[in-house]
This record gives C-alpha cells, sequence and structure tokens, in this order.
C-alpha cells in the first residue's frame, strides 16, 4: 500500500498543476500574485479563500478608477 510507483507521482503533480493554472491566471489578471492560487489546494482555506476574493476590491479596479 505504501509503495507507490513513478507514474502515481506523475499523475498526482500534473493533476496538481492543472488544478492550480486557471486559479494562477485568475488572480494574475485581477492584479494578485498567482502564487495565492497555492491556497486551492488546502481544503477548507479554499473557500474562505474564495470569498474573500469574491468581496475585497481587486487591485485592477484600483488602478481603473484612478
Amino acid at each position: 500500500m505504501y509503495n507507490f510507483s513513478i507514474w502515481h507521482w506523475i499523475i498526482l503533480l500534473a493533476f496538481i498543476a492543472f488544478a492550480l493554472f486557471p486559479f494562477w491566471r485568475i488572480l494574475n489578471k485581477a492584479g494578485y500574485s498567482g502564487a495565492w492560487s497555492i491556497l486551492t489546494l488546502v481544503p477548507v482555506v479554499n473557500l474562505i479563500v474564495l470569498w474573500v476574493f469574491a468581496l475585497v476590491e481587486w487591485p485592477v479596479e484600483k488602478k481603473s478608477r484612478s
């Protein structure tokens, strides 16, 4: 059970990359660092971060007003 093959790790890394890429792009376009997308991998934190980003004023919105 504890002997994972190299294919297991390759598939796991591909899944993580596939999950993070869209969040990284969205956050970059919103004016935030894409590194915030790593928080989407933490089970309860991802929902909290989603609500925070939905309710705060984005840097892109601040620039358009100036």
